[in-house]
């Protein structure tokens, strides 16, 4: 029986030494996103327990943005109808922008976008816990820049997270191909799961 093609674990990792039954092992502890509460496009609060028990892919936007922010959503809407009716599969957008994306705004764009539901969540928060989730947890780098186009700079990363909150890949959100590439590792983590159940 060939064995079945895993995702790499990424970011941050330790090791550590326990006694079970009397013999040391060493387990590996990944980097995880810690918990979190934000608000969402329904002015409800959202927080890490509503992605409990699915993959999500969590990207960084703000509903100004002039340059890559409607490309990565164009690109974004291609996984959301690939996994709509998939309830192990949510998305994340958290808005860098706090003072302008408020929920109506970010009813407002997710209408334009044609989404609706609760599949994929347009996120907003203060400036610190966003951008520290961002850059520590995530892994991207968004910041505020008044000389950059919309005001603000930031990474047009997707960033794929498994069941157990760890960083399983990231992509180029603006190029089709890398999105491509996300979707057919997302069904590689599903299979990942259902494999694991058997």
């Amino acid at each position: 029986m060939k064995e079945e093609k895993k995702l790499p674990v990424l970011g941050n990792r330790e090791t550590v030494e326990k006694t079970i039954d009397g013999k040391t092992v060493t387990d590996t502890i990944y980097q995880t996103i810690p918990s979190f509460s934000f608000i969402n496009q329904d002015s409800a609060a959202i927080t890490n327990k509503d992605f409990d028990g699915k993959i999500y892919v969590a990207d960084f936007f703000f509903t100004t943005c002039p340059s890559i922010c409607p490309v990565m959503h164009r690109n974004m809407l291609k996984v959301y109808d690939k996994f709509k009716d998939n309830p192990q599969v949510m998305i994340a957008s958290h808005t860098i922008d706090y003072k302008h994306d408020t929920p109506a705004v970010l009813k407002e764009y997710a209408t334009k976008l044609g989404v609706s539901g609760k599949q994929w969540q347009f996120l907003r928060g203060g400036r610190d816990s966003v951008y520290t989730l961002a850059e520590k947890h995530y892994l991207v780098a968004v910041n505020e820049d008044k000389s950059a186009p919309g005001g603000y700079i930031h990474q047009g990363w997707f960033v794929l997270i498994d069941k157990e909150k760890r960083l399983r890949g990231a992509y180029d959100g603006t190029q089709p191909d890398q999105v491509e590439q996300m979707i057919s590792d997302m069904e590689t983590l599903l299979k990942e799961y259902q494999h694991d159940k058997k």
